[in-house]
């Protein structure tokens, strides 16, 4: 039995006795894990759980090189799926102890690792997970940052008929797996993204579109690896398309209704 620690946020008019849909916010590391040690009303997490989410972070065997070595390594050789079992029971548990907690409704965001893991959990568990929204995920590893995948995956030294070796590098991708989505996948990558490239959503996409599978995505341009610059326009869409799929509504969006009603703040120049 291994522990796993995490944080729950919660609506501010939580009710014990409701039933609220779960949103895991996910980042699995291998070099660190991504769980919030402390409270600020800056997180993007919190905005998700104002409109009727219980939203989970929690860590998982081979995040972080905090714990022992055994736990540190878990993931080794295998970066793609080594955290998502955790992440699925980490949520079974939480519910059979919670049971305001609907696990009918189950959801997954994450940014660069966090996006490379929503997209595989939507694909490996697709009768769990219902959505997901997948930033600039690393979903094919063949064209990331080989400093990262070399450290954390490794190489496997392959003998040849000619006496020679060959050292293999290969990380699953999560387009070998596109044939699996049952549920709704948010794909968004920035076009100038200078870390994860977005051929790496790119490759994802054109997977499920020869798989013949519905999913969205949206192309930020201009935008780097970090969406700093419209954060604001993000949180919005990030919390529409939840309260779309999850709690069956976003038609009360603020960057919908509330910017409709809006006056036009200067004159036109030309009027006819």
């Amino acid at each position: 039995m291994t522990d796993l620690y995490g944080v729950i946020d919660k609506p501010f008019d939580f009710n014990a006795s409701r039933k609220y849909p779960v949103i895991e916010y996910v980042y699995p590391g291998p070099q660190v894990e991504q769980v919030t040690k402390a409270f600020s009303p800056k997180s993007p997490n919190v905005p998700l759980a104002q409109l009727g989410f219980v939203v989970v972070e929690v860590g998982n065997r081979g995040g972080s090189p905090q714990r022992d070595k055994w736990y540190d390594t878990y993931g080794y050789g295998n970066l793609r799926d080594y955290g998502l079992a955790d992440k699925k029971a980490a949520l079974e548990r939480l519910a059979a102890a919670h049971p305001y907690m609907d696990l009918s409704g189950v959801g997954m965001w994450g940014h660069s690792g966090g996006g490379f893991m929503t997209a595989a959990a939507m694909l490996q568990y697709p009768h769990f997970y219902k959505a997901g929204w997948s930033e600039s995920g690393n979903h094919d590893n063949d064209v990331y940052n080989s400093t990262w995948g070399e450290k954390y995956q490794g190489v496997r030294e392959e003998k040849q008929k000619d006496g020679t070796e060959k050292f293999v590098y290969e990380i699953d991708k999560n387009s070998e797996i596109a044939k699996n989505l049952i549920g709704h996948l948010m794909l968004t990558t920035g076009d100038m993204d200078d870390n994860v490239s977005m051929v790496n959503t790119m490759r994802l996409a054109n997977a499920l579109i020869k798989a013949n599978k519905r999913f969205e995505m949206l192309v930020f341009p201009g935008m780097r690896h970090s969406y700093m610059p419209i954060q604001n326009y993000v949180i919005l869409a990030r919390g529409d398309f939840f309260s779309r799929w999850l709690l069956g509504s976003s038609d009360t969006g603020a960057d919908i209704i509330e910017l409709e009603k809006e006056k036009q703040a200067t004159p036109s120049k030309f009027k006819r």
